[in-house]
């Protein structure tokens, strides 16, 4: 539905971050008026939206703020009819050495953000969640009825995020709609993440360094996790609605490895390095989503396997090596 988004007043929170910059670009794309919320920074960084077409930036209007400053957040809301909340902090292991930053951006940062959807009186809010607020799987695959396991502060505080959002529906009827991704990866994402930790040390080095070989993970490749963020926002079963965002196929960390070693054409070994573990009680040892609901409501439905996604992620990867720290651990 381009039609949908021709001059549509459009606010991306975490607009810097890998999927918000990617949903950026596809709404530009698509006709919309895009305002950009960026964390500050005293280098004027907008984060991974340098990497859009230079086209794509000059029309979109850049706002560098903190979700936690409730006026930053209502100037930035101001005028917008349609609002995709993604920032956060995201890290696990920063969540685990900074518990409460992590809390106040996400929790705070949320409510600042819905308390201003509401005085504005916006058309549609997409709230971002992830699939780490499930924790370990009880039951797979996930629907969106399994229980919320706080099994880290960021999920916790994920957790609480979604919980506000639910409640903002409830006690106001502010047109939300929650989407959770399960693991997104593609072209441009940073190298805190499993895939293009991977694929860097694959291409560089002898040993591929990871933390937990048995998890499983269920892998989304960008472009369709950006069109079910869209299409979360135009259709109208959605509202007050959870929708997983996952292919419903799930790898362990170990086998990914292995494959993406085979598609690179390298011999590398694998090694566990205990820095990159979790501790024991906070690992999520299995995660793959049920996504009948978005199918079944939005239409959406993933398009790219893993093997393509891998190959054009790799391909992106070995023409921007200068961006990673090959092998340094992120987080």
């Amino acid at each position: 539905m381009p039609e949908h988004w021709q001059r549509k007043k459009v606010l991306v929170t975490g607009a810097g971050g890998f999927i918000g910059s990617h949903l950026v670009g596809a709404l530009v794309e698509r006709g919309a008026e895009v305002r950009a919320f960026v964390r500050y920074n005293s280098r004027g960084d907008p984060g991974l939206l340098r990497m859009l077409d230079a086209r794509k930036t000059e029309s979109i209007e850049l706002v560098a703020g903190d979700l936690r400053d409730e006026d930053a957040v209502r100037a930035a809301v101001k005028g917008c009819e349609v609002v995709f909340h993604l920032g956060a902090l995201i890290s696990i292991p920063y969540s685990y050495k900074h518990p409460a930053e992590v809390v106040s951006t996400n929790i705070t940062g949320t409510f600042n953000v819905l308390i201003a959807c509401r005085d504005s009186g916006v058309e549609r809010l997409v709230h971002t969640s992830t699939s780490e607020v499930y924790g370990t799987a009880r039951v797979a695959p996930i629907g969106e009825d399994h229980p919320l396991q706080g099994q880290s502060p960021y999920s916790a505080s994920k957790i609480g995020a979604d919980k506000l959002a639910e409640s903002f529906s409830c006690a106001y009827d502010l047109p939300v709609v929650t989407v959770r991704p399960f693991n997104t990866y593609g072209p441009g994402q940073s190298g805190r993440a499993v895939i293009p930790t991977i694929i860097t040390q694959a291409l560089c080095r002898e040993v591929v360094q990871l933390g937990n070989l048995e998890a499983t993970r269920d892998f989304t490749f960008i472009e369709d996790t950006v069109a079910g963020f869209i299409q979360a926002a135009e259709n109208q079963n959605s509202l007050g609605e959870v929708f997983n965002l996952g292919t419903g196929e799930e790898i362990a960390i170990g086998e990914l490895a292995r494959k993406i070693i085979k598609i690179i054409g390298s011999q590398a070994a694998i090694e566990t390095k205990t820095l990159r573990l979790r501790p024991r009680k906070s690992e999520v040892m299995r995660l793959v989503s049920d996504n009948t609901r978005a199918r079944e409501l939005l239409g959406w439905q993933p398009s790219v396997s893993l093997e393509d996604g891998l190959q054009l992620t790799i391909d992106w990867v070995k023409k921007n090596l200068h961006h990673y720290r090959v092998g340094q651990y992120e987080f």
